[in-house]
């Protein structure tokens, strides 16, 4: 079993510019090490994916309404 030892804080930008993708790459960089920093990497990699998502289908929705309502004829 590998001793713990905490991790910088920097790690938490890997989820963040990353997103899920990023979490998981810093939870198995980080799970021996300090397994608790680990998890919420990924849990913030997992959170951004998610909002991200949402976000993007609210917009999706706002752009096939727009779409309907633009009647430029040429």
């Amino acid at each position: 079993m590998h001793p713990e030892r905490e991790r910088s804080n920097w790690w938490f930008l890997l989820p963040i510019f990353l997103g899920l993708i990023g979490g998981v790459i810093a939870y198995f960089v980080l799970r021996h090490d300090d397994p608790k920093k680990a998890k919420n990497c990924l849990y913030l990699g997992i959170t951004l994916a998610v909002i991200g998502i949402v976000i993007n289908l609210l917009f999706g929705v706002q752009l096939t309404e727009i779409d309907q309502d633009f009647g430029v004829n040429i």
